[in-house]
């Protein structure tokens, strides 16, 4: 596995992605973005599970993993304009995004800057475990809680290690990151702009309450293009237990 956090001028790499193996028969690359907390782990089984045509690219978000002494951004605004340009010798050939929860919100905002740019545009977009970002947004902000009530909101979530929550230590490691990523989340506004033309499926967890179904049909507004949606069983983490039918799923839609 090769990872990079430097910058380089090489136009070959970028220090906001991880690569594990190489496809030369790859003929677009899926670009996956992670959910709040969460690295490029979560999708290092993809590049198998994926047929040899579509190359996995995890995108390696600051404040994780290799990067993790770069400071989180703490506005989606601030992801996209970065990833935009650390990844833009990638937008010259076939690619389309993948992102789950907060993930959604990156691959969405980051299509829209590529068009509002007048770039290449992705070839696919998927969203997953992501109410539809028009809908007006019925929970109160838990980024800036006080600490014990903080913990035990992620603890409630169900998406952070039962290994992790249980150790002091790991845990104030964690909770800037948390923090970060839950505000990049909960100050999102969203600005209508004319529907998207590239193909848009998304992707939620029967479930998932923190996301039910009829959270997830009104993305259809947001493309005049193809548009499906696919339930999977699950919580809101069904990323982790469902990942054949999703890759399938991904495969099927990229391969049309």
């Amino acid at each position: 596995m090769q990872v990079t956090c430097e910058k380089t001028p090489a136009r070959t790499r970028s220090r906001w992605l991880v690569r594990s193996g190489v496809k030369p028969k790859a003929t677009i690359r899926l670009f996956c973005f992670p959910y709040a907390g969460g690295s490029t782990n979560i999708y290092h089984s993809w590049q198998g599970l994926l047929p040899e045509t579509i190359d996995v690219a995890p995108v390696l978000l600051p404040g994780r993993g290799e990067c993790f002494s770069e400071a989180p951004f703490a506005r989606l605004s601030e992801i996209v304009e970065v990833a935009a340009h650390e990844l833009a010798p990638y937008f010259e050939e076939s690619f389309a995004f993948f992102g789950h929860s907060m993930g959604a919100l990156i691959g969405l905002e980051l299509t829209r800057w590529l068009r509002r740019n007048n770039r290449m545009m992705p070839a696919h977009l998927f969203v997953s475990a992501r109410g539809a970002p028009q809908l007006p947004e019925l929970i109160e902000p838990t980024y800036d809680l006080p600490e014990p009530e903080f913990i035990e909101h992620v603890r409630q979530l169900n998406g952070t290690p039962q290994d992790v929550l249980s150790h002091p230590e790991l845990m104030q490691l964690m909770i800037p990151l948390l923090r970060a990523d839950f505000a990049v989340c909960q100050t999102y506004k969203y600005e209508p702009e004319p529907p998207l033309d590239c193909p848009l499926t998304v992707f939620g967890g029967v479930g998932d309450v923190e996301v039910p179904a009829a959270h997830l049909s009104p993305w259809r507004e947001l493309t005049s293009s193809a548009y499906q949606l696919h339930l999977f069983p699950g919580d809101h983490f069904f990323i982790h237990t469902a990942q054949a039918d999703i890759t399938r799923t991904i495969a099927k839609e990229l391969g049309r």
